[in-house]
């Protein structure tokens, strides 16, 4: 059972190794939804996420004969670092299972606290089973990353803090993968004021947790596809389920392509890296449907490679209209190149990339291919140029943009 006492002691014990990640006010996100809306910066907690909490709390609670047969779990990649850390201060051997898609800097970090990585497995269930495989072999204990009642006592610190914050809370968004963080959070919370909305937040590739609770017991999706590789889970936790089934009000889910518009959105307002999976509670924030309330979105990590950030950084790009492709057909004579040119550079666009196809045509005097790839200011100022080519005489047509810069 998680008890109010469990959760107590939970948050003492964490309070032991964590960072203090006081909750941020946002003005953007708060003008956006029509309400006052905090930002719980776990993205900045130490080892650059929650997961530190649960897998601590969990370590804490065994005895020193389990710690030292050795620990074993599977991750994505931010339960692995905390299992690693938490293994690190205790002295204990720590093998951790990652799938092979994990973000390399997720993996280096881990292997940076002294555990062994094994890559295995295309998703994490994959990973899992064969966690538990070796820990049965080898006779390793378990660190399950969510379907674990001391592991999720351990992540509710996190809503003791907002609470000792922020009071009057009306509504807490947190994210769920397996369940963990959800379970521990939305339970402590109905326990010290059920007033107080808690919504869980999935990726709509990967809404385990939300067909679970639509067929009343957990099951599993066939597959799943997301960006949000800390939440790719294919089946929820069956201890956590019950908790779930009572404490969370609702659950929203949320397309990859708004995963990618927060992502810039969290750079440019507050000039904070925050990972997909950690994005998806302030994505939520454009699907609520009451205004005038305090709410919190759970940022719940900040582990993302280089080359993660810099297809963000591009696709949101992309999907702002902020860089867009048009393609035109024009006659292959000199000038005609440069006049396409002169009516955007008027039009204040400014093009990064040209591709000239000769060959779309069977006639080159009767027409060729130009796609340009172009810098804007937005929507309007792309429709602004467009109708500017047209004036021109030309018949611009939008494509996806390809490559944008290299």
């Amino acid at each position: 059972m998680m008890t109010l006492e469990k959760f107590e002691q939970a948050y003492e014990a964490v309070q032991k190794v964590i960072l203090k990640t006081k909750l941020v006010y946002s003005d953007y996100y708060s003008d956006l939804s029509g309400n006052k809306v905090y930002l719980k910066t776990e993205n900045l907690q130490k080892t650059g996420a929650y997961k530190i909490r649960g897998a601590y709390y969990k370590i804490s609670t065994l005895g020193d004969e389990e710690r030292d047969k050795g620990l074993i779990t599977a991750s994505a990649g931010n339960h692995a670092q905390g299992v690693a850390y938490a293994a690190q201060l205790y002295k204990a051997k720590a093998i951790i299972v990652m799938p092979k898609t994990t973000p390399l800097i997720k993996v280096n970090r881990t292997k940076s606290y002294g555990a062994e990585v094994i890559l295995h497995g295309d998703v994490y269930d994959e990973a899992c089973n064969y966690a538990l495989e070796l820990a049965k072999e080898k006779g390793y204990t378990f660190i399950h990353p969510f379907d674990d009642l001391d592991i999720a006592t351990g992540q509710s610190s996190i809503a003791m803090e907002i609470l000792k914050e922020l009071p009057t809370v009306d509504v807490i968004l947190v994210p769920i993968g397996g369940g963990g963080l959800a379970a521990g959070v939305s339970t402590l919370v109905k326990l010290l004021n059920p007033n107080i909305k808690v919504i869980g937040v999935e990726p709509a590739g990967a809404n385990c947790m939300q067909e679970s609770l639509k067929c009343g017991h957990v099951v599993t999706l066939p597959s799943i596809d997301t960006i949000a590789d800390g939440t790719a889970v294919k089946t929820p936790g069956t201890k956590i389920f019950s908790y779930i089934q009572k404490n969370i009000d609702d659950i929203i889910t949320i397309e990859d392509k708004e995963l990618i518009v927060a992502f810039l959105d969290m750079l440019e307002n507050h000039k904070m890296l925050a990972e997909n999976s950690g994005l998806l509670t302030v994505a939520a924030l454009k699907h609520l449907n009451f205004k005038g309330k305090k709410i919190v979105s759970i940022i719940s990590g900040g582990n993302m490679d280089v080359i993660t950030f810099a297809s963000l950084v591009q696709h949101g790009l992309i999907e702002r209209e902020r860089i867009c492709t048009l393609s035109v057909l024009l006659p292959d004579k000199p000038g005609e190149l440069t006049n396409v040119s002169k009516v955007i550079a008027d039009s204040k666009g400014n093009i990064i990339k040209l591709d000239h196809n000769q060959f779309v045509n069977i006639n080159r005097n009767s027409a060729v291919e130009l796609q340009i790839t172009m810098e804007t200011f937005g929507h309007e100022h792309k429709e602004a140029i467009i109708e500017a080519l047209k004036n021109s005489g030309y018949d611009p047509k939008e494509l996806r943009p390809k490559v944008i810069y290299q």
